[in-house]
C-alpha cells in the first residue's frame, strides 16, 4: 500500500474545486461532544436509525414527510412500547398504505428496539454506548451496529451516527474510489482488515490536521469527483 497524500494537499484541492476556503468551511459537517451525545433519550436515537433504513434506496423526501406518521404508528419509538407489539401488529403497519409497504423494514424496527433496549441495559443508554465509542475505532462501532441491529449494515448505520451528530467519515462512492486510485487499500471495503486500513489513514490525517473525522470525510469527498463547484 502506499503512503497516505498529505491532507494540506487535499485541502488545498478541495478548497481550489469549491471556490476558497470560506466556501469549502461552510460545506463541513457538524459533530456534537460526547456530552452533547449523551443527551438523547433511547426514542430518539431509534427513531433516527429506523428512518435512515428506510430512507436507505429509497426517496428521502417520502420517508421524510411520513414519519410522523411512523412516530404515532410506533408510539414515538418507545423502545420497551415497540416491543409489545406482536408479530401481527408489525405485519398491520407494514400493509398500512398511510406508511411504507415494506415488512423487512418495517420488522427491523421491532428488531432494533431489541438492540437498543439490550444496549441500554449493558451501559446504561445507546446515547451513552455511542457517545463513548472512540472516534478512532469508529468502524468498530459499524460493526456493531451491523452485528446486533437489524438492516444498519453498508452505509445505513455510519449514515445514522453522522445524522445524530457522532463524529465518523463516510464510505462514499468518492471516498472509496479515491482509496482505491491512491491504493491505500488492498482488501474490500466491507472486510475487516478493509475498514481497519481505512481507520488507519483517516486516524493519520486527523492526528495531522486536527480536524473531525467527518469533516476530513467532507474534504476528501470535496477534493475529487465530478463535484466541482
Amino acid at each position: 500500500m502506499n503512503k497516505p497524500e498529505a491532507f494540506d494537499e487535499i485541502y488545498a484541492r478541495a478548497s481550489e474545486r469549491k471556490g476558497g476556503d470560506e466556501r469549502l468551511e461552510s460545506l463541513l459537517p457538524a459533530v456534537l461532544t460526547p456530552e452533547e451525545l449523551q443527551q438523547y433519550a433511547d426514542a430518539e436515537l431509534l427513531s433516527a436509525m429506523s428512518k435512515q433504513v428506510f430512507q436507505s434506496g429509497f426517496v428521502w423526501k417520502v420517508v421524510e414527510h411520513k414519519w410522523p406518521l411512523y412516530q404515532q404508528a410506533f408510539f414515538n419509538f418507545e423502545p420497551l412500547k415497540i416491543l409489545m407489539l406482536s408479530p401481527e401488529q408489525i405485519q398491520q403497519r407494514a400493509a398500512d398504505p398511510q406508511l411504507i409497504r415494506h415488512l423487512k423494514k418495517t420488522q427491523a424496527i421491532y428488531d432494533n428496539a431489541l438492540m437498543v433496549r439490550e444496549i441500554a441495559q449493558e451501559h446504561g443508554s445507546l446515547a451513552r454506548y455511542i457517545a463513548l465509542w472512540p472516534v478512532e475505532e469508529i468502524t468498530g462501532l459499524w460493526q456493531q451496529l451491523k452485528q446486533r441491529g437489524a438492516r444498519l449494515g453498508g452505509n445505513t448505520g455510519p449514515y445514522f451516527l453522522r445524522n445524530i451528530g457522532k463524529d465518523t467519515f463516510l464510505l462514499t462512492e468518492d471516498v472509496k474510489g479515491y482509496f482505491k486510485a491512491q491504493q491505500l487499500v488492498d482488501a474490500s471495503f466491507t472486510s475487516a482488515s478493509g475498514l481497519n486500513q481505512v481507520q488507519a489513514v483517516f486516524n493519520h490525517w486527523q492526528q495531522s490536521s486536527g480536524r473531525s473525522m467527518a469533516q476530513i470525510s467532507r474534504i476528501l469527498s470535496c477534493s475529487v469527483g465530478d463535484n466541482r463547484l
